[in-house]
This record gives structure tokens, sequence and C-alpha cells, in this order.
């Protein structure tokens, strides 16, 4: 029999919907929400809006004021149980007096990770976890992923026709989709920490890769390019604007200095292409919880290929554009049906006049 009411399944879908709200601002934090009441009556709720700001159950907290003892607080992750530029806030709830902390899941970071139940309940505050787990989860896959793979969640975004082209032979491809999936796109971009990208895209395509949604608030994603032998530094359009860029190329060069760059070497395989897995570990080291994609066909096969690409971003645009186009994917090396790839549609809905596919292999 679940512990878990009817009530606890509103108020904690509730606060979920409320750590939403911080999808482009709370990086690399993860995203919180908290709801505190007594019974269905909510007295305080909030969400942790920025890093370094105050958490959750702070703002909870402080709309609840001394309503806050006696009842009990609805929190998507684990309190924090550790001194960083925060106070903990399972001293937070233990201190206002809550009665009951119902909580979706633990927290897998190092300093939390039971922690903050254990002060909980030492402190004779009942606490229960589980309650809509899945969903809090993939609410915050960047971060575990980060967290208990340390590297990133990659998303793979592709824009193709309908027979699977995204360019003709001779490179054009604007535009294959849509004014409406191409807005679309700058959500995604937005709630990425990275967008990441190849030489040869850059080399091509001239892209800025800024993130620009419609409206809110959001942080520049850092702009990362894959250049080993920084062939790409005269296209200067990826260094524009306030988002920064990273360059990353093969230790044997000297790294320049171009303003509005920064440099990073990444380990090489004996193809002379960058190793994608040291690539990711490198970008999980410095706190990015998403990649976003937006590469060639050989680039983006090659993440599939290693298992690196944890999400397909797919937008078909309906049109046909021969056999002689350019793929979404190369260097996949399938040629029996034995080994075709499986993927699991997550999402497809009509954006525009194009249809937009989320896949997960």
């Amino acid at each position: 029999m679940s512990p878990f009411t009817a009530t606890d399944h509103l108020l904690m879908a509730r606060a979920l919907r409320l750590a939403e709200q911080a999808a482009w601002t709370t990086r690399p934090n993860p995203m919180v929400g908290c709801v505190i009441a007594h019974g269905d009556e909510v007295v305080g709720e909030g969400w942790h809006q920025r890093a370094g700001g105050p958490h959750a159950e702070v703002f909870a907290l402080r709309a609840a004021g001394e309503r806050a003892r006696g009842a009990t607080a609805y929190v998507t992750l684990e309190p924090c149980a550790h001194y960083g530029r925060t106070p903990p806030c399972a001293l937070a709830l233990i201190e206002a007096g809550v009665a009951r902390v119902v909580a979706a899941m633990g927290d897998p970071f190092p300093d939390v990770d039971g922690g903050g139940f254990a002060l909980l309940r030492q402190a004779g505050i009942e606490v229960a976890v589980g309650l809509m787990a899945d969903t809090a989860r993939a609410l915050n896959r960047g971060f575990l992923s980060r967290v208990e793979r340390g590297r990133p969640f990659v998303r793979v975004k592709l824009a193709g026709s309908l027979d699977g082209r995204t360019a003709m032979a001779n490179g054009e491809s604007k535009w294959i989709t849509g004014e409406a999936a191409r807005a679309d796109v700058q959500h995604w971009r937005a709630r990425a920490g990275a967008i990441l990208t190849g030489a040869a895209t850059v080399l091509a395509d001239d892209p800025q890769l800024t993130a620009r949604p419609e409206h809110g608030q959001f942080l520049p994603p850092l702009r990362v390019v894959l250049d080993a032998r920084l062939r790409t530094l005269e296209r200067a359009r990826v260094r524009e604007g306030d988002a920064p860029t990273l360059y990353l190329h093969d230790a044997a060069l000297a790294a320049p200095c171009l303003e509005g760059a920064e440099f990073a070497t990444a380990p090489l395989g004996e193809d002379g292409r960058f190793d994608l897995h040291a690539v990711m570990a490198l970008l999980g080291a410095r706190g990015i919880n998403e990649v976003h994609v937006e590469a060639g066909p050989t680039l983006c096969g090659a993440l599939l290929k290693a298992g690196l690409a944890d999400e397909l971003l797919l937008y078909i645009a309906p049109l046909l554009m021969g056999d002689g186009a350019r793929p979404l994917l190369a260097g996949l090396g399938i040629e029996h049906m034995a080994q075709a790839v499986p993927l699991e549609v997550v999402d497809a809905r009509r954006v525009g006049k194009d249809l937009r596919v989320l896949l997960r292999p």
C-alpha cells in the first residue's frame, strides 16, 4: 500500500511545476521546487531560481512564516545538508518546525547523498521519499548525468527532409525547416549548459550558436567548438555576443590569445579525431549538465556510435531532397538489419509546418 495520499501527489506535482520554472537559470545546480502545506492548504512555496541564490525550501519557508510549524514540506529533491554558498536547507526545515518532509528523490551529490534525510530524521521529522521519482529524475536528467556518470546529458539536434537529408550535395541547406521550428530550437538551446559543434560546421556555415528564446531569462550557454587543428578561428560569428566560447584542440598546438575565446586541449584517438568520451568528461568537470549538439552528420553520427547521444531532437520537414543530398548521420557502419539502432519515441508533435520528434536510444 502506498504511503502517499492523493493530496501528496497533487502537491508534489505542484512542486515539480515550480521547479521547472528555473530550467534556464539554475545551472549548474539542479532544479528544485518546494511546497509547504497543512493538509491541502498551501501556506508557502518557492523554487531555486539561480545558483548561489536561496534554495527552494528557503523561499517556501519565507512565504509560510510561522505557519510552517507542524506542516508538510514537499520537495522535489533531498534538502541539502552541507554549507556551500548557502546554509543547509535541512537545518532550515528543522528550525522552522515542519512535521513531515515528502521528497521525490534523494540527491546523489556527494556532499548531500542521504545526509539531508538523516538530519531531518534525527530531529524527529517524518521523511517519505520516492513520490513521483521518475518525473523528478527526468526534470534533472542533466544534473544527475553529471553527478552519477561524470558527463553531461547529450542532446543531438537534427533537422532533415522526409527522406532523411540535411543538405544538398553542394552544402546548401537554408532553410529545410520552417520559422516555427527554428524558433523552437532556441528554447532547447537556452536550457543547455553548452552548445557544441564541430569545425566542419563552423567552416561551412559560420554559425553564431547563441540562444535567442522569445521570452524569459536565461544564462547564455557556453559555445564549444571541436577544432583539433584550430582551423576555424577566422570564422568570428561564434565569438560574437555575450555567450562564452571554448575551443577544444589538439595538445600539440599552442593556443593563441584571442579576445572572446577560451582554449583547452582534449585527447585525440588514433584516427586523429577527438576522444568524445574525454570531451564529455571535460565538460562535466566544468559543471555542464546538458550539452546541445548542432553539428554535421559525421560528429552527430560519432556521438551516437559512441553511446553518448542520450536524446535525438529531430525536426522533419515535409519535403524530399533526393538520394544525392547529405544524410542526417554518417559513420554508423550499419550494413545489416541486426545492426540497426533502435530508438524510442518519447514525444512527437507538429511545430509549424514541420514535425518534431524526440527520440532516445
